[in-house]
């Protein structure tokens, strides 16, 4: 089948390009508000045109990027009242996962948990801004692949820059890194001792702090 494999090239620079994008608007090296041509894009990934203007479809329906007919893109802004609308989206759709992970999850799995729920308690202990957010997100990974629903998966993945992003812009103003680490350590050992109910139930602990973090931190007259 030549015509398959003569589209795996294009598919591949088209992942590459939204892994590089992604990436350069999570940690503000496209700052929001920033407005920019797809010419830019493809210059500063050094991918063509084609595979740039999928990956920044791809990064629109993730409301990262706005699509401005005649007029290029627009990085979006940070909007708290947004924020507070993923997260309750966050809280179901994450609820569903972390509680059939830890229904789901095989015994390699369930022992990186176990790791990983160690790992979110020395943090704890070292405040590690930059390790706790490549630890997060690597929690993130394993939660999606224990759960096993490409359904949930897909949602949630649409949801990961922005919450990512919201992070990166404020985590330097929290003082609260030790209890978010160990939230997710609560939640971590739930889905390694395969207790669904207390999965649910640390994950509701976590979006609640989450969510009184985003009110107090950064509306601080509430």
């Amino acid at each position: 089948m030549p015509g398959f494999k003569a589209l795996e090239p294009r598919a591949r620079l088209t992942d590459l390009a939204y892994e590089t994008l992604e990436e350069a608007i999570v940690t503000l090296k496209l700052p929001p508000g920033t407005a920019i041509s797809e010419q830019t894009l493809a210059d500063m990934t050094g991918i063509g045109r084609t595979p740039v203007r999928e990956a920044i479809q791809r990064l629109a329906r993730e409301h990262l990027i706005v699509i401005l007919p005649q007029r290029g893109l627009l990085i979006t802004d940070v909007m708290v009242s947004r924020q507070l609308l993923l997260l309750e989206t966050r809280r179901e759709l994450e609820r569903l996962i972390c509680t059939s992970a830890a229904k789901r999850a095989t015994p390699a799995q369930r022992q990186r948990f176990a790791e990983l729920a160690e790992e979110f308690r020395r943090l704890a202990r070292q405040e590690d801004s930059d390790a706790f957010m490549q630890a997060d997100r690597d929690f993130n990974e394993q939660c999606l692949a224990a759960a096993r629903n490409p359904f949930t998966e897909s949602a949630m993945r649409s949801l990961h820059g922005l919450s990512r992003r919201f992070w990166f812009i404020h985590y330097k103003q929290s003082p609260d890194l030790p209890k978010m680490a160990e939230l997710h350590a609560h939640v971590a050992d739930a889905i390694a001792g395969a207790d669904v109910q207390g999965a649910g139930k640390t994950l509701d602990a976590l979006i609640d702090f989450i969510e009184q973090y985003t009110r107090s931190a950064v509306l601080p007259d509430g």
